[in-house]
């Protein structure tokens, strides 16, 4: 397994985490993710141990503080071998200050999760979304408080805008608080937005990357393309996937499908592999968060490290992904030498 340093921090983690997502079941929307129990769920944290796998992420909203809870009963016993990520911001529980980035909230979803995953510090807490509603100094303030009092390591963010992380890293900077380290994206062929703004700041400012979703929910996992029909039911169409049904034109989506298709061929590799392995070579990305139902699912995911695509493959996928940009990116790109994109080769 590669490890990775993670943005501007010294902390080192692999370039694939798993994502407990599944474990719990514990509500209508996350049945259709998974609904991984205690025993399976030490199996598939064991395995991950064994492949060099030691980051697990989660979320307070994940099946309701289940997955949290399965989560610090698998890794009983082993909590020194791991680092765990979880997350705050979304509604949890009842009130009119169940939700955001307040202290109050904060403070309190930090103090339930510590109790559910049964350990005493969080190595990476991340703002789930922004709160355009609570000053960021409060936010900010609250999570350097968090730092300074051992409960947390690290911190960092999950789908914010460019300007809302870069006005967090302002405000950290003109305080002397503790910095978002790395900020949680949703980054796939399928969808590759994040170019446009937020690499080149994680650039810019050293902030790693955490990719989410990194199959487009289940699109290039292999079983959809030009000659495979689309899928008359499962959590996408249900309105239960975390990348909505519309994402891609279909005409796109095939390309990038014939071009996996091809890759995979040569490599002899699996779609969902050369998919996850282009990911890894794009710049800021730290750690691909993979998720798996079962032990088959998880043994292949990993077997999307410990090899490379050619620079060739690799172009082969861009131009295939490759879509126009809004405004203002498509003026900034009429003049490469006043902003160059990142470098991909």
């Amino acid at each position: 397994m590669e490890y990775r340093q993670l943005g501007a921090s010294g902390l080192k983690v692999p370039v694939l985490s798993f994502g407990t997502a599944t474990f719990g079941g514990g509500n209508e929307f996350f049945k259709a993710w998974g609904s991984t129990q205690v025993e399976e769920a030490t199996r598939l944290v064991n395995l991950c141990l064994d492949a060099g796998v030691n980051m697990f992420d989660t979320a307070d909203v994940y099946s309701d503080g289940l997955s949290e809870e399965i989560l610090g009963k698998a890794i009983e016993g082993q909590r020194d071998k791991v680092l765990i990520s979880t997350k705050a911001t979304f509604p949890f529980g009842a009130g009119p200050n169940n939700q955001g980035s307040s202290r109050f909230h904060l403070l309190k979803q930090c103090e339930s999760s510590l109790k559910r995953l049964k350990t005493d510090y969080i190595d990476i807490y991340h703002m789930h979304g922004f709160d355009g509603v609570t000053p960021l100094e409060e936010t900010m303030r609250t999570l350097d408080d968090l730092v300074q009092s051992g409960k947390v390591r690290y911190i960092a963010c999950s789908n914010y805008s460019g300007w809302h992380l870069m006005k967090s890293l302002a405000i950290s900077k003109q305080y002397g608080w503790n910095r978002f380290v790395a900020h949680q994206v949703y980054y796939s062929l399928v969808n590759r937005e994040y170019e446009w703004e937020l690499m080149p700041l994680g650039l810019d400012q050293q902030v790693g990357a955490f990719i989410w979703s990194p199959l487009a929910g289940g699109r290039l996992g292999g079983r959809y393309g030009r000659n495979k029909p689309a899928p008359t039911e499962g959590r996408v169409l249900e309105g239960k996937s975390p990348v909505p049904q519309a994402v891609v034109p279909e005409e796109t989506f095939y390309k990038i499908t014939d071009a996996l298709d091809e890759i995979a061929a040569e490599t002899g590799k699996s779609v969902a592999q050369v998919s996850l392995n282009w990911l890894l070579q794009r710049p800021t990305v730290s750690s691909i968060i993979i998720g798996a139902r079962n032990e088959e699912q998880l043994r292949q995911n990993l077997d999307a490290v410990g090899w490379n695509l050619t620079i060739d493959q690799t172009k082969k996928l861009d131009a295939a992904s490759d879509v126009p940009t809004i405004y203002p990116y498509w003026h900034q790109r009429q003049n490469l030498t006043l902003n160059p994109p990142p470098k991909f080769y």
